[in-house]
């Protein structure tokens, strides 16, 4: 019986696949990528039209000689790999790792793709075959190269003007500008103070309030900062205390809201991090885990189609669950920058599995799955329709020498038919259902209220709205967005602080070295533009070479003479010298800034910056008396790049390390032996307190113990949590 090898990225990924296929065919993972760019070396030759000079990671050398022994063996080889960009490549560097397309070899070589790693869909890829796309692979070599060209060429750059261990690439350079760029216009906002009146009024004689806004005087349309301060917001509010209200116009209208597309990748992202606190990175990892098991469709698209039969299936399901009121088919087209089209939205593979058939999931794979099958669902929903009123409410005051005519308005809403909500509960409006009001009805006032607001600055960037504005600005595609935001995270140039994105310093100096020096590797419309090229090669309308030498032989120029003429980032400070008197340089380092002698070849002295200094002597006195666990020696405070710690006084000999615990001077009242410690969860980075013998004592609570009673009070909680239910027929049997 003739055998074919079926090769796909990941192993979840190849169990799926095993499930629907016959003994005929023997399905493997390749791991991910099993050829890259060395990691030691350019691996680019810019004077032989960029060649690449590829190699086998040593983690992947392992699964080539098996890959090749399976392949030798089979009668075809069937490379299933992802059907973007990176899949492609993937599986054109597998035929070339396994000799696959060489003229001695005699296999048969079958490229295939799926959107879902279904038992239908696979049957149909099978039946397809087809070659691999080489437009695709030069698409995502010529990403690939570029992106090492300048970070290995401008990485260097920035070692010898800031610090070593920096880096610099071409879309996170420009995320990081991004960041920084807002933080600055916050940093300039100048709030001002503004009023605004409101008046609850009611019809005659009727106790329900309504609240109207002033929003005309004399005509004239009130601007926001119009009403300056308390002042003449008094002065306006004397006038109306015995001013008449009466109702001048009435508008009522019906109004719909339609639901939004089924997910892209972003907007599955931009979803994600609102409704369930996701980060992009725990999304793409969440989604790839449930669309290697079959759960959904693929999950890198900027695609908002859906397939005839998923539409014809959500429709069913709408019917079935909702009513056949509630259904409304729709097609969406895509307002993003060089989306694909061809490729489908995510969604689920079987819109009849309901999330709550998918209790086995795990718990953030479930609430993904949820979140993707109702906004599926809700997209081919009708909308929800809205009653609103507006009601213009004259108030003239009985001042005669003022004569001002102020005019409020009052906005009612009320949902008449949920629609597409009752899938997809959004963030409704605020409902305020006005009384039913008559022109020229004299209404009464019962209170006048002057409310101070202050502006306030542009917000900083969530996860959800930067992934909103790299999209918008057409920088990186479907599969970049996560990794982007990681990488600006793990360099060390932003932070988040409430789940929001931070420049750091060393962020700032980066930023501002790059947008001086090299404006267009930091451009945003140029970033995109080289976006919309990787488009053009991934079409076949442009080959990659000359895309690649249009932006490197200028860059390559312009670097040549910076390395030059810029001078390094130092700052000089008054501390003087401790061994030479000599005032100290301000340096930057991996672990911040630092005190170093002018005379670096002389003398050399590094030191601490003052504040440092001070942690560093109030955590020596808190840590007083602490032993190294190793060797039994004194312990040090050090600094290291995750914070203070401490370390043997012995080091290099011993290389004991300890955490610094901030403990809050109470005892484990579960083990009895530990102490209780602040500490900080790994996912969202929230405080909590917990004995500091974990895993030995699970023992932990959400607020800061105060008190013994507290303590005892927590541990109980948690004995209660942990204590078995008592199932329906035990409480019978009980009774």
């Amino acid at each position: 019986m003739s055998t074919s090898l079926v090769i796909v990225e990941s192993p979840t990924k190849a169990r799926t696949i095993t499930k629907f296929l016959g003994s005929r065919y023997l399905v493997r993972s390749s791991f991910g990528h099993v050829r890259d760019l060395p990691k030691s070396r350019l691996g680019v030759d810019p004077k032989k039209n960029f060649e690449p000079k590829y190699v086998v990671p040593a983690k992947a050398k392992k699964v080539i000689v098996e890959l090749k022994e399976l392949a030798k063996k089979s009668d075809s080889v069937i490379l299933a790999t992802d059907e973007d960009r990176e899949g492609e490549a993937i599986a054109w560097h597998l035929s070339q790792a396994l000799d696959l397309d060489g003229p001695r070899t005699s296999k048969k070589v079958q490229r295939i793709v799926f959107h879902e790693i279904t038992k239908t869909a696979i049957a149909e890829a099978l039946e397809h075959p087809r070659d691999i796309d080489m437009n695709l692979v030069d698409a995502q070599q010529a990403r690939r190269i570029l992106d090492r060209l300048v970070g290995y060429e401008l990485s260097p750059f920035l070692w010898k003007k800031i610090r070593s261990g920096l880096s610099a690439g071409r879309v996170q350079s420009v995320a990081v500008r991004l960041v920084v760029e807002r933080e600055r216009e916050i940093q300039a906002f100048i709030k001002e103070e503004y009023w605004t009146v409101e008046a609850d009024l009611a019809k005659n004689n009727s106790d329900k309030l309504f609240t109207a806004r002033l929003n005309q005087i004399n005509g004239k349309a009130l601007e926001k900062l119009e009403i300056k301060n308390e002042t003449e917001a008094k002065k306006i509010t004397s006038e109306l205390e015995e001013a008449e209200y009466k109702v001048i116009n009435i508008e009522k209208k019906e109004a719909n809201k339609n639901p939004a597309a089924p997910f892209t990748t972003s907007t599955m992202q931009q979803e994600a991090a609102r409704k369930l606190g996701f980060s992009a990175k725990q999304t793409m990892m969440t989604a790839q885990r449930l669309y290697e098991t079959g759960h959904i469709t693929y999950m890198r698209t900027d695609s908002v189609n859906l397939a005839a039969f998923a539409i014809s299936q959500a429709q069913k399901v709408i019917t079935e669950t909702f009513g056949k009121e509630y259904s409304q088919t729709r097609q969406f087209k895509t307002k993003s920058k060089g989306a694909q089209e061809a490729h489908e939205a995510i969604r689920p593979t079987n819109l009849t599995a309901t999330p709550e058939q998918m209790a086995k999931l795990e718990a953030g794979q479930r609430k993904l799955y949820e979140l993707i099958w109702r906004r599926t669902i809700a997209s081919q929903m009708s909308p929800a329709v809205y009653d609103q009123t507006a009601a213009d409410i004259s108030a003239i005051t009985k001042i005669q020498e003022t004569n001002n005519k102020y005019v409020f308005r009052a906005n009612g809403q009320v949902i008449k038919f949920e629609g597409f909500l009752k899938a997809y509960p959004n963030r409704k409006p605020d409902e305020a259902e006005l009384p039913e009001l008559k022109k020229e009805e004299v209404l009464d006032l019962k209170e006048l209220k002057p409310i101070q607001h202050f502006t306030e600055p542009p917000p900083r960037f969530t996860d959800a709205s930067l992934i909103k504005i790299l999209e918008v600005h057409g920088i990186g595609r479907p599969s970049t967005y996560a990794p982007t935001l990681t990488t600006i995270q793990d360099r060390g140039y932003v932070e988040k602080e409430d789940k929001k994105y931070k420049p750091t310093e060393i962020g700032f100096l980066v930023n501002d070295m790059l947008v001086e020096n090299f404006p267009k590797v930091v451009d945003i419309e140029f970033t995109s533009h080289i976006e919309e090229e990787f488009d053009d090669i991934a079409e076949g309308k442009l080959k990659w070479v000359p895309v690649i030498k249009e932006f490197y032989e200028p860059f390559h120029e312009n670097l040549k003479e910076k390395l030059d003429s810029v001078e390094s980032v130092t700052e000089e400070s008054d501390i003087p010298c401790p061994a030479c008197n000599k005032k100290m340089l301000i340096k930057y380092g991996r672990n911040g800034k630092y005190l170093m002698c002018p005379d670096k070849e002389g003398c050399g002295t590094t030191k601490p910056m003052p504040e440092e200094e001070a942690k560093i002597k109030e955590l020596e006195e808190k840590t007083e008396g602490e032993m190294c666990p190793i060797c039994g020696k004194k312990m040090d405070v050090k600094r290291g790049r995750f914070g203070y710690f401490l370390g043997c006084s012995d080091y290099p000999t011993c290389k004991g390390i300890k955490k610094i615990e901030n403990k809050t001077g109470f005892k484990c009242p579960k083990c009895g032996q530990g102490d209780v410690i602040e500490k900080k969860s790994r996912g969202r980075g929230k405080i909590f307190y917990a004995c500091n013998r974990y895993p030995d004592c699970e023992f932990a609570m959400n607020k800061k113990p105060e008190s013994e009673q507290e303590l005892q009070e927590a541990l109980e909680k948690a004995k209660e949590k942990d204590r078995p239910k008592k199932s329906k027929a035990g409480l019978k049997s009980e009774k």
